[in-house]
């Protein structure tokens, strides 16, 4: 089942940025009297899943789930259709308009990403506002288990205060510095001490185990259920308890519990919980691999209830949500620039976390969340828009490139020329597609 939920929230997401992505290139076209003679949800190899002719074009669904396209008559285009083009310009061709119109047709797709991923964040501002959490709510820092931090010098129970020499007050703020981050100032026990990050951290987290948050919050082992089993089927325990301690000894956080019941296996031990604003004790038997057969409840709202966190909530009202909705925008885009600056870069390895369609799908939660779900959208969106306009023959950038050169310069590159370019920009993204791809095959034997 879970497998169902993520392949239908990553086959929807991707469904529906293609399709209105390749609308943004039809409607111009459309408009432009130019002739638009296929427009397809991913690709037709050799058969459709399905086609249908409606006037001039023809709509239909391929079987290869790669991306999509709409083919326009008289375009140099992935359909390296030399027939037609060694033919002369038609009136309703592409390569007839004026280049204005063409560079308008060409920069659609991307205009529309953009414009999606801002109405999608403006609706994610007006429905469920914002959340974040401050610092000093976490009064004993982080839970930090990846080897990679520990490694570097993290413990848990550390306190973030500066993120490259600059002071951060909320949660946030520290994850998205990840990708920029040069050094972390944190406080341990009272102490300041100041841990520089190597230069390829990037690289060196891309290759390692790592499937949760580098900086973890910390809350209680709070009771949802008792496991009926004959080791606890007689405690007397109610969705809500908060465990404080086994044997006297404190355990304050959920990351102390394995570390604290391992001393303990086989063994029955008096746990001290609290309910409502009264302690209880009861015996609890202890298994042979240290669990108590009791399952966990995950309230955040019950956390900040307890005192472990500070949640900090901003609700819009339906105008204030354009600003909100604008911000959001705003601190993606930096952030996947700030990404794309670091893959770029060899020296941070940033290269070797490039993801292909597995990667994709792997962000999207095994359980169904609209939440998550458009603002991974609104993300991907931004994503597309943005790799889109990147200046290589085959996607829109290289066709914006040109045209850029026709209308400064006046001469317009030769078909021949772009044909050439075209195949190079073919096998420059076929490429690209293989390495990311393959880079989720390594990851996925090695992890």
């Amino acid at each position: 089942m879970e497998f169902v939920i993520k392949i239908s929230q990553f086959l929807l997401s991707l469904s529906l940025l293609i399709v209105l992505h390749e609308l943004g290139h039809f409607i111009p076209a459309k408009l432009f009297k130019t002739k638009v003679e296929k427009f397809y949800l991913f690709f037709d190899v050799k058969f459709s899943l399905f086609k249908k002719k409606i006037g001039e074009t023809v709509y239909g669904i391929g079987w290869l789930p790669l991306g999509g396209y709409v083919k326009i008559a008289g375009m140099i285009d992935e359909s390296m259709d030399k027939e037609q083009m060694a033919l002369p310009p038609k009136p309703w061709e592409f390569r007839s308009k004026p280049a204005w119109q063409r560079l308008i047709i060409m920069l659609g797709g991307v205009t529309v990403n953009f414009i999606l991923a801002y109405v999608i964040y403006v609706g994610i501002s007006f429905v469920y506002g914002d959340k974040d959490y401050t610092l000093d709510g976490f009064k004993d820092g982080y839970w930090i288990d990846a080897p990679i931090m520990n490694e570097l010098g993290f413990r848990t129970g550390d306190k973030v205060l500066k993120v490259n020499g600059e002071s951060v007050t909320t949660h946030s703020e520290v994850t998205r510095s990840l990708i920029t981050a040069q050094s972390f100032t944190i406080d341990r026990d009272g102490i300041e001490k100041k841990i520089d990050l190597p230069e390829d951290f990037l690289g060196q987290l891309s290759t390692r185990k790592a499937k949760s948050s580098l900086f973890k919050k910390r809350f209680p082992f709070i009771v949802a259920e008792v496991e009926d089993t004959l080791q606890n089927r007689n405690v007397d325990l109610i969705k809500g308890d908060v465990l404080l301690s086994i044997n006297g000894e404190q355990l304050k956080y959920y990351d102390q519990i394995d570390e604290g019941l391992s001393q303990f296996k086989n063994q029955n031990v008096n746990a001290t919980f609290l309910r409502g604003d009264k302690e209880i004790t009861r015996e609890i038997k202890i298994s042979d691999d240290g669990k108590m057969g009791i399952y966990p409840l995950i309230s955040e709202d019950r956390f900040e209830e307890l005192g472990y966190m500070d949640i900090t909530r901003r609700d819009y009202t339906f105008f204030e949500s354009f600003g909100g909705g604008l911000n959001k925008f705003k601190e993606e885009v930096i952030g996947y620039f700030d990404q794309l600056g670091a893959i770029f870069n060899p020296k941070t390895g940033a290269y070797k976390g490039l993801g292909g369609f597995k990667a994709i799908y792997d962000v999207f939660p095994e359980f169904w969340s609209w939440e998550a779900f458009w603002k991974l959208t609104a993300f991907l969106s931004i994503m597309l828009a943005i790799l889109n306009l990147l200046p290589i023959p085959a996607l829109d950038g290289g066709h914006v490139m040109f045209l850029l050169y026709e209308m400064i310069s006046g001469r317009k590159p030769s078909e021949k020329f772009l044909e050439r370019a075209q195949i190079i920009g073919f096998f420059i993204l076929i490429a690209l597609v293989l390495f990311a791809n393959g880079n989720d095959i390594f990851k996925a034997i090695t992890n």
